[in-house]
């Protein structure tokens, strides 16, 4: 298995997410605050992703 480096937009996209769901467990975010958990973790599956598909 031969991993790549994430593109540019995927990684600040996947950064972004993971931010939105940190901030969502210390403020209070319509929706995001709610599901602060799954933010962060779909920020990381993103990322997983994106390092084991040279396409994302």
């Amino acid at each position: 298995m031969k991993l790549s480096a994430p593109k540019n937009i995927t990684w600040w996209i996947a950064v972004i997410i993971g931010v939105l769901g940190i901030l969502g467990n210390y403020t209070t975010i319509q929706f995001v605050s709610a599901n602060a958990f799954w933010f962060v973790a779909f920020g990381f599956v993103l990322l997983a992703l994106a390092t084991l598909f040279k396409e994302l």
